[in-house]
C-alpha cells in the first residue's frame, strides 16, 4: 500500500484510535499525520511519539493547537524526533512552548537531517528561542536547513531578537518562506527586514500581516523591490496602517515576476497555515482518514503543503 495520509482536527481520540495510528506509522503507511486541535491521554501521546521513532515514512506531522501541551510531552516529542530520520515538516502553532520548551526540543530539531520546514508561530516564545531558531537556519553538510519558518505571534520577542534573526536569515541560511504575522515589528525592525530580504538569495515570500508597519516601512521595502534584484515573490502587508497607493505599488512591482513564473509553468497554490490570533478550530471537528498517495500529490519543492479542513 502506498504512503497516505491520516487528518483529525478538534476529535479526543480513543486508545484503540491512537494503536491504530502507531502502527501504520510502524509500518510505513502514514507520510502525512495531523491531529490539529486533537485530545489523547498522557499515554496515548507518548506512544504516538514512540511511532513516530519507528516511522520509515513520516514526511509531515502537524501537532498544531495545544497537542504538546506541557514539559513531559515536549521531552517525549523530542524522544521520538531523536530517532525519526524521515519527518521534513513539523507544525507546533499554538502550543505553550516558551523557551524552556524550546531548549529541549532543540538538539532533536538541529540534529535532524530531513527537517525543512517548522512552525513555531504563538508558542510563547522570546530571545533565547530566536537564539536557538537561528541555529537551525544555515546548512552544515548533515542537515539542509530550514527552508520555511514560520513565528506568528509570538510578542515576547524583543527588537534584538528580530534583529538576530534577520542577520541569520541573509547569511548563508535557505529560508524561502518566513511568516512573521502578528507580532508588533514596527517601522524599526521592518526596515532590518528590509535590508535582510535584499541580502537574501533564497527568500520568496515575507508576511508581515498585523505587524504595526506604517507608510515609512513601506516606502522603504518599495524602494528594495524597485531598485534591488531579490527573489521575492510574495510580500505580505495586509492590517498595517500601510497607504493603499503604497501596497498597490509593491504589490504590481511583485506580481511582473510571478506573471513571468506562471508563463513558465511554475506557478503553485499556496499552502494554507495557521494564522496568528485566528488560531480557533472552526464551527466543528473534522476528520479525513486516507490510504492512497494523496500525499505524493501536495509535495512542491521537497515539501508537503499543509492541508486543512
Amino acid at each position: 500500500m502506498l504512503p497516505g495520509s491520516i487528518q483529525m482536527s478538534g476529535e479526543t481520540l480513543s486508545s484503540a484510535e491512537v494503536k491504530g495510528v502507531c502502527e501504520g506509522l510502524a509500518e510505513g503507511t502514514v507520510r502525512l499525520l495531523s491531529l490539529r486541535g486533537c485530545h489523547l491521554s498522557d499515554r496515548d501521546f507518548a506512544r504516538l511519539c514512540q511511532g513516530l521513532s519507528e516511522s520509515p515514512s513520516l514526511v509531515q506531522l502537524n501537532l498544531n493547537l495545544g497537542v504538546v501541551s506541557g514539559t513531559v510531552r515536549v521531552q517525549q516529542l523530542a524522544q521520538g524526533l531523536h530517532r525519526n530520520r524521515s519527518l521534513q515538516s513539523l507544525f507546533l502553532h499554538g502550543n505553550p512552548l516558551t523557551d524552556t520548551g524550546l531548549s529541549l526540543l532543540n538538539p532533536a530539531l538541529a540534529g535532524h537531517p530531513a527537517l525543512v520546514s517548522l512552525d513555531l508561530g504563538d508558542c510563547l516564545l522570546g530571545d533565547e528561542g530566536i537564539s536557538l531558531i537561528c541555529g537551525l537556519l544555515p546548512p552544515d553538510g548533515a542537515k539542509p536547513g530550514l527552508r520555511e519558518l514560520t513565528l506568528s505571534a509570538n510578542p515576547g520577542i524583543s527588537c534584538i531578537g528580530w534583529a538576530r534573526l534577520a542577520i541569520a536569515v541573509a547569511h548563508s541560511s535557505q529560508v524561502r518562506t518566513l511568516n512573521l504575522d502578528y507580532n508588533p515589528l514596527g517601522d524599526h525592525i521592518a526596515s532590518m527586514l528590509a535590508v535582510c530580504v535584499a541580502s537574501s538569495r533564497t527568500l520568496e515570500v515575507l508576511d508581515l500581516e498585523g505587524t504595526g508597519l506604517g507608510n515609512q516601512s513601506a516606502q522603504i521595502l518599495l524602494d528594495m523591490v524597485q531598485n534591488y534584484p531579490t527573489p521575492l515573490k510574495s510580500l505580505v502587508l495586509s492590517e498595517n496602517n500601510i497607504s493603499l497607493e503604497l501596497q498597490q505599488q509593491i504589490a504590481d512591482l511583485l506580481s511582473e515576476g510571478e506573471d513571468e513564473d506562471e508563463s513558465e509553468g511554475h506557478g503553485q497554490d499556496k499552502p494554507v497555515r495557521e494564522k496568528g490570533l485566528k488560531n480557533n478550530l472552526g464551527p466543528g471537528t473534522h476528520r479525513v482518514l486516507l490510504t492512497s498517495g494523496l500525499a505524493d500529490g501536495l509535495l512542491a519543492d521537497g515539501l508537503l503543503a499543509e492541508t486543512e479542513m
